[in-house]
């Protein structure tokens, strides 16, 4: 007997193609095996043109990534003040020259009309006394003499609290000061001084000056240690400072 012919096999139909992925906004779609891809190329141009920080979850904006300050401009100020030494007596001396003839010049002009009139108040006296055929003396300082000589000295301390307390107290240093590269610091905080203690220092210097006591309080500097401070250093707590 023939044998009965075996059952054919349920015929299985081809898979479709899968349709091609849609493109991303400005990508490029590659065909052949990995088709529908964007290039490598075109993956690079995208991630270069991305934001450098990505938004956080729940934050309002991009986060911004912290950089540390290079160098910290108030700290740098405080180092360089307390890194201040006293300056050296050959610059101070030499500050010192210039704002004296700055004050000098400026009490001058003051005191040479003054003058003039005082010269001619005492040829009259004298004028007066030989007239009278009797010996008289005649003073110098009377109480017309003495008012000039109280207007030269008042120029003298108002002109030397405008050029030396007032710069002194802003910004530490005078107009020689500053030619010559040095500044009054206080001596603790290493900061220019108060108005108070520039006013002190300025009178100490002055008054003294004035009378000729003061050269002593000048040269103290010499054997003052370690601050080389003058009396008018120590009546107002400073230093000169290069």
């Amino acid at each position: 007997a023939s044998a009965s012919a075996a059952p054919a096999a349920p015929r299985v139909p081809a898979p479709a193609p899968a349709p091609p992925s849609a493109p991303q906004p400005g990508g490029v779609v590659t065909p052949g095996a990995g088709g529908g891809a964007t290039s490598w190329a075109q993956q690079v141009h995208q991630l270069a043109q991305r934001p450098d920080t990505a938004a956080a979850p729940g934050a309002d904006g991009p986060v911004v990534p912290w950089k540390p300050v290079a160098a910290d401009p108030f700290a740098a100020v405080v180092q360089a003040q307390a890194a201040a030494r006293p300056a050296a007596l050959g610059r101070r001396l030499a500050a010192r020259l210039i704002d004296t003839v700055v004050l000098a010049a400026v009490t001058a002009g003051a005191a040479l009309p003054l003058g003039t009139r005082a010269a001619d108040h005492i040829d009259s006296k004298i004028d007066a006394a030989k007239m009278s055929g009797e010996k008289v003396t005649v003073w110098l300082l009377d109480g017309t003499t003495a008012g000039y000589l109280g207007i030269v000295l008042g120029v003298l301390l108002v002109f030397g609290v405008l050029y030396e307390a007032l710069p002194t107290a802003k910004w530490g240093r005078t107009l020689g000061k500053k030619l010559c590269g040095v500044e009054v610091r206080d001596i603790e905080e290493h900061a220019a001084p108060s108005f108070g203690a520039a006013l002190r220092r300025w009178l100490v210097y002055a008054v003294p000056g004035v009378l000729l006591v003061g050269v002593v309080g000048v040269l103290w500097c010499l054997f003052d240690r370690p601050w080389r401070q003058c009396w008018h250093d120590k009546a107002a707590k400073t230093f000169v400072a290069s």
